[in-house]
């Protein structure tokens, strides 16, 4: 949290500065207005004072007001772009954790899926969510004119539960998904079909097979204790998955935290900026949490461990 305040102060230049050279005011009316930002900001007392005030903030549950945005609350506009972040990345999380997982199992028992997914995944896997994104926005909106590559919805519309602007919203939101799905199946495929071939090749399922146990049988045992790591290896990219969202949100102008970090950083934004990444820094490690009781609950192992000898 110390970091996330520390780094936008880094940036050059004076936020209030820019506020006023935007407005274009008279020198005069411009040194009055300078002095009554950087108070109303807290910008006019020493940097030692700054960060206290801001953890008394935090502790109150006050992010600050946006420069940007100004008058707005930073609780307030984040909270405008969090339904648009859960659409986007839960989706893309779970099915490619799925549907990865599933072709990957299938592929390490296939020499054709082998053959052909393997090598289509370690592409995949390789390839950067924001050029995959722009990629994706040239085909499909610019050549083919299939999708809309901007935006959340039309704009030419105003939130409401309608049929038309649920529609519209589906629209907009199938490329940024795709980005992210497409990516992250890669490697999970890869895992999986790894962690399968290591799995059919340990003792115990030499032991199984030698014991007349069916194929099928063995290869339940390998996808269940192969899927072990996978739950693991979902916690560690998190944080990758999120950084993902971002560059894809920029490039498709999708409004979530990514593209509010954007425009924070264009606008010299201070609480726009720490407070957007202080709620992915929540985020992830809450994730990660619920990961981590998830893997409790699913390797009888742990919980086997943590009881202890008695």
């Amino acid at each position: 949290v110390t970091v996330d305040w520390a780094i936008p102060r880094f940036m050059p230049g004076n936020p209030v500065e820019i506020l006023i050279a935007r407005a274009g005011l008279k020198a005069e009316s411009a040194k009055l207005i300078y002095s009554y930002y950087m108070k109303a900001f807290g910008l006019n007392v020493p940097i030692w004072r700054q960060y206290l005030n801001f953890w008394i903030a935090l502790f109150h549950g006050d992010l600050g007001v946006s420069l940007w945005l100004f008058p707005q609350p930073v609780m307030k506009i984040i909270k405008q772009a969090v339904p648009y972040d859960i659409l986007l990345l839960l989706p893309a999380i779970l099915l490619s954790w799925l549907a990865g997982n599933k072709f990957g199992a299938y592929a390490a028992r296939s020499k054709w899926l082998d053959n052909t997914i393997s090598p289509l995944a370690y592409i995949l896997q390789a390839t950067p969510y924001m050029w995959l994104g722009m990629l994706l926005a040239w085909l499909c909106g610019v050549r083919l004119h299939l999708l809309p590559f901007s935006g959340a919805y039309s704009n030419a519309m105003m939130p409401s539960f309608s049929w038309s602007f649920v529609w519209s919203l589906l629209q907009h939101w199938i490329l940024p998904f795709a980005s992210l799905f497409i990516v992250q199946f890669g490697g999970w495929a890869i895992g999986m079909r790894n962690m399968i071939i290591y799995e059919l090749e340990a003792d115990y399922s030499h032991y199984l097979e030698a014991l007349g146990a069916p194929r099928r049988l063995v290869r339940s045992y390998a996808f269940h204790n192969a899927l072990l790591p996978q739950i693991t290896g979902l916690a560690l990219q998190l944080g990758a998955i999120v950084g993902g969202a971002l560059a894809t949100e920029i490039v498709f102008s999708y409004p979530g935290i990514g593209f509010l970090i954007l425009q924070a950083i264009q606008n010299h934004d201070y609480f726009l900026l720490q407070g957007s990444c202080l709620f992915i820094i929540i985020g992830v490690l809450l994730a990660n949490f619920l990961i981590d009781l998830a893997y409790v609950l699913v390797d009888p192992r742990t919980r086997v461990g943590m009881q202890g000898e008695g």
